[in-house]
């Protein structure tokens, strides 16, 4: 033990620098420790490996690669799931637009139908006006009709009267009175 602590105070102890010089000292050299102390490590770390039963690099190599092959496995399901899924998408996708289309041509069809039915009404209101206009001409020139057959019967009424006072004296209006009155009686029998 002694020997170990004294190497501990030796490394404590470093030489005051100096010059640079070529160290002929082969035990000083830093070639030789470096391989001293990797031999120390590599014998007694082979022990302390051995000892607790640690994997060698081999076996953890193996169970890298498992990883790794797992993990590519499951990436390649969830790709063809993926892939699936998306084939599903793209198939409902079709039908949908299928769906639209046909959706599409059935409200044409629709709007064309609609159109035929406005424009169908549209010439039958225009045929019952025209058939009210007509009515109502026919209406408007038969009451003229009847206003200038009035007004033509009324002035030729009045022409006849005023012909009738101006020839008729007073004997010749009491015995058209007097026919008139024995008309209307014999009328009167008759009815009775």
């Amino acid at each position: 033990m002694k020997n170990v602590t004294d190497s501990f105070l030796f490394l404590g102890y470093w030489p005051p620098a100096g010059s640079f010089g070529f160290n002929t000292d082969i035990l000083a050299t830093n070639l030789i420790n470096l391989s001293v102390v990797l031999g120390v490590l590599i014998f007694f770390g082979k022990r302390v490996c051995a000892s607790y039963n640690l994997l060698s690099l081999n076996d953890l190599l193996d169970n890298r690669k498992q990883r790794i092959l797992k993990t590519i496995r499951n990436s390649d399901e969830l790709r063809e799931g993926a892939i699936e899924r998306l084939e599903k998408a793209r198939a409902r996708l079709q039908k949908v637009e299928m769906e639209a289309d046909r959706y599409r041509a059935n409200e044409y069809s629709g709007i064309e139908r609609s159109r035929m039915n406005l424009i169908h009404s549209i010439s039958k209101t225009l045929e019952q006006l025209e058939n009210y206009k007509n009515e109502s001409i026919r209406f408007e020139q038969q009451r003229a009709i009847n206003q200038v057959r009035q007004r033509v019967f009324q002035q030729a009424l009045l022409g006849a009267l005023g012909t009738l006072n101006s020839c008729l004296n007073d004997e010749l209006h009491l015995r058209t009175i007097s026919a008139n009155i024995g008309m209307f009686g014999s009328m009167k029998e008759i009815t009775d």
